[in-house]
């Protein structure tokens, strides 16, 4: 088990604390999303894990060793697959494997060049230079390369960022598999749709602390329903007073309802009111809308 327990970092001269007392775990074989808007300190714990900055109070460990102590042993234990491109672009696809193989052990390097470029079907493209590759390639040549020494842990930041479809499609069924094949797995996204999809568990942070954690039934549960309608006969700013009783509206159609407000009553209001309504339906709470409850602004903000 990846454990982080009360990590709390602060920046010189910084007016706030840019972690502030984050707690979670990660068991192998789980994928746990990661989500904060820009500023949150996601980036800081990143760095913690990556080993790029110093610890300043709180501790991280893997298994029984605390992470000094887990990478003394094995310095690939945790493995990134950064946000930027890290692989050298005028070399190969192979070149780049067999180089950074070789900074992580020279033992089986062979074998494990292989398994990655298979894993990632990379295959074609070993002789063509980085550089010349498409975004989905690269991004795939970016996993490729923290796949290669096998690490128990992969700390995946925005792994689809700039790829069409078929690529991230491609690279959300591997990142699969490599949950299958035991890897735990921290995953960074903008996209909600890939977390719902993926994770076992979701944390959600902001100004450097867990605001929520859990698995995503457990965190919808906690929030609140959504009701969407259509309606003719009242302004956008009309329908906002009358339904401000009853809940906070995320879109001209879409109030997201209080504790305690039923559908029925903010439908009620509106025909009082002198509305007609074309449309309406009572949908369940999604993670974007339970993000945005709680930080208050979108997660690309």
């Amino acid at each position: 088990m990846l454990s982080l327990r009360d990590l709390r970092f602060t920046y010189p001269n910084a007016a706030r604390a840019a972690l502030a007392g984050v707690s979670f775990n990660v068991n192998r074989g789980e994928i746990v999303g990661l989500l904060g808007p820009n500023g949150a300190g996601k980036t800081t714990l990143i760095s913690h894990l990556a080993g790029m900055l110093p610890m300043q109070h709180g501790e991280i460990r893997v298994g029984n060793d605390s992470l000094a102590q887990a990478r003394k042993k094995r310095p690939s234990c945790i493995a990134i697959a950064p946000q930027e491109y890290a692989f050298y672009p005028t070399l190969t696809v192979r070149e780049n494997l067999q180089c950074f193989g070789a900074v992580s052990s020279s033992s089986n390097l062979k074998p494990r060049i292989e398994r990655a470029s298979a894993f990632a079907q990379l295959e074609q493209f070993n002789r063509q230079q980085a550089r010349t590759l498409s975004g989905g390639l690269k991004r795939r040549l970016n996993l490729a390369i923290a796949t290669l020494a096998e690490p128990d842990y992969i700390l995946l930041d925005e792994p689809t960022v700039g790829v069409d479809p078929q690529s991230r499609a491609f690279l959300l069924d591997a990142v699969r598999q490599l949950a299958q094949e035991g890897v735990g797995i921290i995953y960074t996204s903008h996209y909600m749709e890939e977390v719902e999809a993926l994770a076992d568990r979701v944390v959600i942070i902001d100004h450097g602390a867990v605001l929520r954690h859990g698995t995503l039934d457990e965190l919808l549960s906690q929030g609140h329903p959504v009701l969407k309608f259509l309606q003719a006969g009242l302004t956008e700013q009309a329908v906002s007073d009358i339904l401000q009783p009853f809940g906070t509206m995320q879109s001209p159609h879409q109030l997201l309802l209080r504790a305690g407000s039923t559908p029925s009553q903010a439908l009620n209001a509106l025909e009082l009111a002198g509305a007609q309504i074309t449309h309406a339906e009572f949908g369940r709470f999604n993670l974007e809308q339970l993000f945005m409850q709680l930080t208050q602004r979108s997660l690309r903000d």
